[in-house]
């Protein structure tokens, strides 16, 4: 018997919005799946910056001193869920308590010590902050894809971490090798 419980979870991969996404918070939306297990699914929003809010603010506000000083950090909508809560999902070179490795080349890290990491010059080689994150009750994932929600691919470190966010979800699309067009919006059988 063959153990299919790897393909199952989606740790790792990258959720791409279907074109015809029914709701407006995840259209044309890119997700990093950071945890998926029976009990549920996180994600981070990798394609869309929040309104509104700096880096340099939102450091200044949680009283770390030197803002960005070189200008890495761009604010993320990580999601709909706790919107108040900030991530960072990073490469695996910097590693400290609290530090959940996702996969070989990315982790996720919820702390401020990172945020300070980063403006001192000793944080990850690359980085994305978010705030907010989507998530996902045991099973509603699943559902959501076999209703034709959600595609999922490999992630790769340009997709998740270069500053192109108006061409990650076609980019994510085409790691599939179909063409925007060919995507339908209706749910069938083979």
């Amino acid at each position: 018997m063959k153990d299919t419980t790897i393909r199952r979870f989606l740790t790792g991969q990258l959720l791409v919005a279907m074109p015809a996404m029914p709701d407006e918070r995840f259209a044309r939306t890119v997700i990093y799946v950071c945890a998926h297990t029976d009990d549920g699914a996180m994600g981070l929003v990798i394609n869309r910056l929040f309104d509104g809010i700096d880096a340099g603010g939102l450091l200044e506000q949680l009283g770390i001193d030197g803002g960005d000083p070189d200008d890495r950090l761009r604010v993320h909508f990580g999601g709909p869920v706790e919107p108040g809560r900030g991530f960072v999902l990073h490469s695996t070179d910097y590693q400290r308590e609290g530090t959940l490795r996702v996969e070989d080349e990315v982790a996720l890290t919820a702390t401020v010590d990172i945020l300070r990491a980063i403006t001192e010059g000793r944080g990850p080689r690359q980085c994305l902050l978010a705030l907010g994150y989507a998530g996902w009750a045991a099973g509603q994932l699943d559902q959501e894809m076999q209703a034709n929600g959600w595609l999922h691919v490999p992630a790769d470190p340009t997709l998740l971490f270069d500053d192109d966010m108006d061409t990650k979800w076609e980019r994510a699309i085409a790691k599939l090798g179909v063409s925007l067009p060919m995507l339908s919006a209706e749910v069938g059988h083979a």
